[in-house]
């Protein structure tokens, strides 16, 4: 391969047609992972487990072809990868612009503990196991439901807790996450 081969190889390019096609691919599918990711119940990835990652990986490799098809070439990725960027800043303006489409798309803090009671319908709901919120309640020194006057699941996967004695502890731990099995 010449020099010249070489280049015009990493440097070809989609046609203005393809990258309008390409563009509006990955539009499509950045709007179903979003909404796909919301409606189970994925509202944060802060503390990510291994399911996540092997969940993160299996999806980016599924949707990378119905981005770009057949195209190989570096400009096609970028289009792509510039769409998203493009699409995930408008999301996050929207969101913090729209109170409405935040409460959608983000949704809203599950009260999971109320007068030292444990409120297993929310917490089943929300995909929170025991085992967490007694791992919460160490966090912040406290040994039993018991102690605890409220308990907050937050939209960002912390679990707030108010202890019957008064002053509010937030975990450092994100709990939301995907449960398998």
């Amino acid at each position: 391969m010449t020099w010249h081969e070489w280049i015009n190889s990493v440097f070809s390019a989609p046609t203005p047609a393809g990258m309008l096609v390409i563009a509006g691919k990955t539009l499509v599918v950045y709007i179903f992972l979003v909404i796909g990711l919301r409606v189970t119940g994925k509202r944060q990835l802060g503390q990510m487990t291994l399911y996540d990652v092997i969940l993160i990986i299996v999806l980016a490799n599924a949707v990378q072809n119905s981005m770009v098809g057949d195209d190989t070439t570096l400009l096609g990725g970028i289009i792509a990868a510039v769409t998203l960027l493009i699409i995930s800043r408008i999301f996050s303006f929207a969101l913090a612009r729209n109170k409405k489409i935040e409460s959608v798309m983000v949704g809203q803090p599950s009260l999971i503990i109320r007068s030292g009671k444990l409120i297993i319908e929310h917490m089943d709901r929300e995909g929170i196991t025991e085992e967490q919120v007694a791992a919460a309640l160490r966090e912040h020194g406290m040994m039993e439901v018991s102690e605890v006057e409220m308990g907050v699941l937050e939209v960002d996967g912390t679990i707030s807790i108010v202890p019957a004695n008064g002053t509010v502890h937030r975990t450092r731990r994100h709990y939301k996450g995907l449960r398998l099995p």
